[in-house]
């Protein structure tokens, strides 16, 4: 057979590449000592049962392992999930030839001391110790591995043990140390990550020096003091996070031409001043956050001059003026939470926005058509909290990646737009609640098929809404159409109405409501407001398990209700309960156990209150069973000092007795009680006890006799006092004027006696006293300068 040239050419060049394939496998094996090192490793560890480290033996094709030249150069184990611990692992620190170490966040923990059996053999190994072999490491990747180092170690560490470190990131590893300036030998330096460490020091100014720095990120630090403005003139620098320092202070300064800042994130700092007019030359910016500062003025005219920048974050501080244009690259902005005033820019040609977010500012005026016309990526539109007018632009509702519209407390007027195609919406928010609108609700909105949040309150819709219109809102789980002019028909078949299964929060206060909704089978249902209709009936037992038992927010307020159906079996997991302003009669209900509010005035209540009541308010902070009929005494047990109670209120009943004096001595956080008009008799108990933070007092109304006891003056920030009305006897209360926060004092139809004096407000300590009331007492002021 006659083997040709071409066949000869194949041949020969087959037998290189396959020479090659055995050179390159050759060397990519690990020398034996690499190997040993390696298996070690490999027993310290736990892996993924698909993880080639559990299937292979042969360290150079495991997962995040490079070789070369058999020498064992990177290991990144946040590729293969393993999970183990640095007093089992101390082998990676012999690998010398390491030039990349990367450790999963939260892997281990650097040992502050090994028993005799562990591998090192040590008695007090140190980080200092455990890589002092890592001489060639450029890369030092430590996230979320606790090293704990103490004083000014990690600098001197890092810069005697790694020479040749490019890049270190160390986040959440406990660092406790201010930088050293022995940070400034490693020359080749770009990269410093010390996120979540807690350093507790200002910023060095000496970092400035550096000649190769590309990235500093000390987010979370416990930075404070005033930042050195010399380091944003680092020319190599492009990304610099400060953010989450809460007490360190700044400014922007002027910007130079041959800056290379790309990323600038001081979010949630004490920087303050002005965006400096410098700020439109760093051409390569494409990230600027400086959200919950203190920054001020204007915001520039120049901002277009940005051409990079993709992310703008200036919310929450005090800017003022119009929202000038921005870049066509822009993805994200959000100016929320300043003094921004004027209409809304033009976003027309920034095609590629996903957020816009422009809440709690001074914007005004319609919103024209053509500012928001081709936003086909935009995802988030909030401009709420504003005072926008006229109508919503027609095409808003229906830009088709829209998923979160919020343009709630505004002045817009008119209809809801319709939605052409509503099946093709991708709205899951969709809140206009707080405006003008008017009309009847578009029926495309019952058609939205994956919203979650409708929101229509306080406007001036007028229809006659039907149950059956919210079959097709599936993922509904937030509705609310409060307070509009609509009236609803649920029908003699509304048990046969299928309600928004997901349903979670359901309001339809004002709404004209003179039944109950059928609501009997919904598992997801935690927080129902009927109130303010005319609902005339007991309340349902079944009420009470909704959302599966998990009821947690009742406000069945301002309604015609006249009792509680039986069984009764309220909620555990109940925390807020509303039924005043109704009609109900007979014993109080058992309280929910775990609610902070419960509001049962305004009733016809006529029992005594339950003396185990003290038993269901642990975690109750505002209780008013004011304008019923109860009677007895105050229960001990409402005093109770562990109680949580901000607001107590027993007022126009017809509760006598004395009163409590452990209701005096409760927790520190009562501000407010009010036990006005019931028939109290005796003194007051003379135990106010120091430094409690009552600041209104209500006994007027009452039978109460004796005077005023003098520890009331330990009440230091009380501000209202009432005790008109009663028969109290006694000389003037001169001492309640050392009480400086009065503002409100009601001492009228007593029998306080004796001659006041001055009651100069700008002499006395009543410096804030804006009602002084002593009418019907046999008290004398003398009156003279300014009273």
């Amino acid at each position: 057979m006659r083997i040709t040239p071409a066949v000869l050419i194949l041949l020969w060049l087959s037998s290189i590449l396959l020479s090659i394939d055995v050179i390159h496998a050759v060397s990519a094996q690990c020398h034996s000592d690499q190997q040993i090192l390696m298996l070690q490793l490999k027993n310290s560890l736990e892996f993924n049962e698909n993880s080639n480290w559990a299937q292979r033996s042969d360290c150079y094709v495991w997962e995040g392992v490079t070789c070369n030249e058999g020498l064992v150069t990177g290991l990144d184990l946040r590729k293969n999930n393993s999970t183990g611990d640095l007093t089992n692992i101390s082998t990676i620190f012999d690998l010398k030839y390491l030039q990349s170490l990367n450790l999963p966040y939260g892997f281990a923990n650097i040992p502050s001391r090994l028993a005799s059996d562990q591998p090192l053999k040590m008695e007090n190994p140190n980080l200092g110790f455990l890589v002092q072999n890592l001489s060639q490491l450029q890369e030092l990747y430590l996230d979320g591995v606790n090293v704990s180092v103490i004083g000014n170690e990690l600098s001197k560490i890092l810069s005697s043990s790694m020479p040749n470190l490019r890049e270190s990131s160390m986040s959440g590893c406990s660092v406790s140390s201010p930088i050293d300036q022995s940070f400034m030998k490693l020359q080749s330096l770009s990269v410093i990550r010390l996120d979540g460490n807690d350093l507790d020091a200002s910023f060095p100014e000496f970092i400035s020096k550096s000649t190769s720095l590309n990235l500093l990120s000390f987010k979370d630090c416990g930075l404070s003091g005033v930042f050195p403005s010399k380091i944003f003139q680092v020319p190599t620098l492009h990304t610099l996070d400060l953010s989450e320092n809460q007490f360190l202070r700044g400014s922007l300064p002027k910007f130079s031409h041959n800056s290379s800042l790309r990323n600038l994130v001081i979010t949630n700092t004490n920087f303050s001043g002005r965006l400096p007019i410098s700020i439109s030359i760093l051409r390569a910016l494409s990230r600027l956050e400086l959200a919950n500062c203190h920054f001020d003025g204007t915001l520039l005219k120049s901002m277009p001059k940005l051409t990079q920048l993709v992310y703008l974050d200036l919310s929450c501080n005090n800017f003022t003026g119009p929202i000038p244009r921005f870049s066509k690259n822009l993805t994200y902005i959000n100016l929320s939470q300043n003094n921004l005033s004027g209409g809304i820019p033009s976003f027309k040609l920034a095609r590629n926005l996903t957020q816009i977010i422009l809440y709690h500012n001074d914007l005004s005026g319609a919103i024209p058509l053509a500012h928001l016309e081709g936003l086909s990526n935009l995802v988030l539109l909030d401009l709420s909290y504003n005072s926008f007018t006229r109508g919503i632009p027609s095409s808003l509702i229906a830009l088709p990646a829209l998923q979160y519209l919020l343009l709630s407390i505004n002045h817009f007027v008119g209809k809801i737009p319709k939605h052409p195609n509503p099946s093709t919406s991708l709205l899951e928010i969709l809140d206009l609640s707080h405006n003008n609108l008017e009309g009847p609700i578009p029926e495309s909105i019952f058609e939205f098929g994956i919203l979650k949040t409708l929101q229509l309150s306080f406007n001036k819709f007028n229809d006659t809404t039907r149950g059956h219109k919210f079959r097709g809102l599936g993922q509904l789980q937030t509705l609310d159409l409060s307070y509009n002019n609509l009236s609803f028909s649920f029908g003699t078949n509304d048990s046969m109405v299928t309600y928004p299964p997901m349903l979670f929060k359901f309001k339809l206060a004002s709404c004209n409501l003179k039944a109950f909704p059928h609501l009997k089978d919904h598992p997801y249902l935690q927080y129902l407001d009927l109130s303010s209709n005319q609902i005339y009936r007991r309340i349902p037992y079944c009420i009470w398990g909704l959302g599966d038992g998990m009821l947690m927010h009742l406000n069945l307020s301002f309604n015609q209700l006249v009792g509680i159906q039986q069984p009764y079996s309220v909620s555990r997991y109940l925390a807020f309960l509303d039924l005043h302003f109704n009609m109900i009669q007979g014993k109080l209900p058992i309280l929910p156990q775990f609610a902070f509010y419960i509001d049962l005035s305004s009733n016809y209540f006529t029992s005594s209150i339950p003396v185990d009541i003290g038993s269901y308010l642990s975690e109750t902070q505002f209780l008013s069973l004011s304008n019923n009929g109860l009677t007895g005494d105050i229960p001990e047990s409402i005093c109770n000092e562990f109680t949580d109670l901000v607001v107590l209120d027993l007022s126009n009943n017809s509760l006598s007795g004395r009163i409590p004096a452990r209701i005096l001595k409760m927790s520190q956080q009562l501000w407010i009680l009010n036990l006005q008009r019931n028939n109290f008799n005796n003194s007051i108990p003379y135990v106010f006890p120091v430094d409690c933070t009552l600041k209104t007092l209500h006994l007027n109304g009452n039978s109460i006799q004796g005077g005023v006891p003098k520890s009331l003056t330990n009440y230091t920030t009380l501000e209202i006092l009432d005790l008109g009305n009663n028969n109290m006897t006694d000389n003037f209360p001169f001492f309640l004027m050392s009480i400086s926060t009065m503002r409100v004092v009601v001492l009228r139809s007593n029998h306080f006696h004796g001659q006041i004096g001055c009651l100069n407000t700008n002499k006395s300590s009543w410096s804030m006293l804006q009602m002084f009331d002593i009418a019907l007492n046999n008290s004398v002021v003398n009156y003279q300068d300014n009273v």
